[in-house]
């Protein structure tokens, strides 16, 4: 099945008020520098090894990027980028893993679906390069639109910002000729937002989803806020991050992006039992 008919059937269980098992999307980062795990796959070895283990652990697509995103992150240009990425992408494709492409650059994204990734995730929303929408148009690949920021402001209403912000790249997809049955949306927790800013972005994905009629990506995996709201290094914000991860899929999330997906495939799937209509009653273990 393709990741746009997974999404397809996601979508066409909406109207029901039982529970909704998000996809799973897991983590790899061919990069040197990224804030969790910057390095550790960076070779082209290790990269495919850990996104054997993550598929094996229940992933059901993987998001491969080459250039970090964390504030203050070294620009990497798009042959470079590619460099990282093709190694990677081409044998995971020919494996039939499902795959996304993190990146902001057109001609990084054209590559990537010509070597069999279904979906391109950027960070900021079509608008970064003004040939991403056409690429992805072309393609027929699913996108992910995140909210993005140049400036942290306290003062921003985060409402009338994520209007502004998704109004301006549904009007450049829908130019394109991206279908809308393609697209997610991300509340962009972590990119340009105080504390209390993401959390408000998580606490309304579900007004999000309703108001644009589009399912959400929600990306919280170990991000800073749980560094400041609970003292916790990098590497102990999990259980943090599987709370709100499983909030989140409470308020609807289509989708979640995770670092640790065996934990989480776990939580999911746990929630899931506890949550179906009609099991069999009377078992006690």
């Amino acid at each position: 099945m393709t990741l746009a008919e997974q999404m397809a059937a996601w979508l066409a269980a909406r109207p029901s008020p039982s529970w909704r098992q998000p996809l799973l999307m897991g983590i790899v980062n061919v990069t040197p520098d990224s804030f969790s795990d910057g390095g550790q796959f960076f070779t082209p070895e290790a990269a495919l090894k850990q996104a054997h283990a993550l598929l094996a652990e229940g992933a059901d697509l993987l998001d491969v990027g080459a250039e970090s995103t964390r504030p203050g992150f070294t620009p990497v240009d798009a042959e470079e980028e590619w460099r990282r990425l093709e190694p990677v992408l081409t044998p995971l494709a020919r494996e039939g893993a499902v795959l996304s492409v993190d990146t902001t650059k057109a001609s990084v994204a054209r590559k990537a679906l010509v070597a069999g990734v279904q979906m391109v995730n950027d960070v900021w929303g079509l608008q970064a390069d003004p040939d991403m929408a056409s690429v992805v148009a072309s393609a027929g690949a699913v996108v992910a639109i995140m909210h993005n920021r140049e400036v942290v402001d306290a003062s921003v209403d985060l409402w009338d910002d994520w209007r502004r912000f998704f109004d301006r790249s549904l009007k450049l997809a829908d130019r394109a000729g991206i279908a809308r049955e393609t697209i997610l949306l991300d509340p962009g927790v972590g990119f340009g937002k105080t504390v209390m800013q993401n959390l408000w972005a998580v606490q309304n994905m579900r007004r999000l989803e309703a108001y644009y009629g589009l399912p959400v990506l929600l990306g919280v995996s170990r991000k800073s806020m749980f560094g400041r709201l609970l003292g916790r290094e990098v590497h102990d914000r999990l259980p943090a991050t599987l709370a709100v991860n499983l909030y989140g899929a409470t308020q609807g999330a289509c989708m979640v992006r995770v670092h640790d997906v065996q934990a989480h495939r776990d939580m999911l799937d746990m929630t899931a039992l506890l949550a179906v209509n009609g099991m069999v009653k009377g078992d006690v273990e």
